[in-house]
């Protein structure tokens, strides 16, 4: 009975160490205003042009490795569509980011196959040594930590895609070689 009544306490956030993370989780950066004179400037590019939506978000992504929440209402005006429309692209596609991300994105597999070959090991490896978990940025913002359905390198199980490049049959010790190599 009292070894529940400690679990309990812990996940509530009873003890002092306990309390700490939830502050820290709690405690994030918010991301720093970006400059959005490139915003007008993409938008400027493509105005008039139907269609000109995606090609905007991509454009403006590929400036700021996200699409900063200012540079919606400017799009929105620009376009002339309204915000919710653009959050819904945004949120339709995974290939818009709506916080920034790392310089390395690491993808892990954890399709069928990858998964049976040990994927979760790699997975928990990375988010061990990056100290982030799935879907977060470091606070360096070199490494941002994902996993994906499937990257179609089966035959390579358990693979992992930094970037555009694909590591196959990846081991958790492979993982410190791995990183190491994007390092800056």
């Amino acid at each position: 009975m009292k070894k529940e009544q400690t679990t309990k306490r812990s996940v509530q956030g009873g003890n002092g160490k306990t309390r700490k993370k939830v502050a820290k989780k709690r405690k994030r950066k918010a991301p720093e205003a970006a400059d959005l004179t490139i915003v007008d400037e993409i938008i400027g590019r493509h105005q008039g042009a139907e269609g000109a939506l995606i090609p905007v978000l991509q454009e403006v992504q590929g400036h700021y490795g996200y699409i900063p929440e200012g540079a919606v209402p400017r799009i929105a005006e620009g376009l002339k569509v309204y915000p919710s429309s653009i959050y819904g692209v945004m949120t339709f596609y995974s290939q818009f980011n709506l916080k920034p991300m790392g310089k390395n994105i690491i993808r892990v597999c954890c399709g069928t196959a990858c998964h049976v070959k040990g994927a979760e090991r790699v997975s928990s490896k990375f988010k061990e040594i990056l100290k982030v978990p799935m879907g977060e940025t470091t606070e360096d913002r070199n490494f941002t930590l994902e996993q994906v359905a499937c990257i179609g390198a089966c035959s390579l199980a358990p693979a992992v895609m930094v970037n555009d490049e694909v590591h196959g049959k990846v081991t958790p010790d492979e993982a410190v070689k791995i990183l190491d190599q994007y390092k800056s």
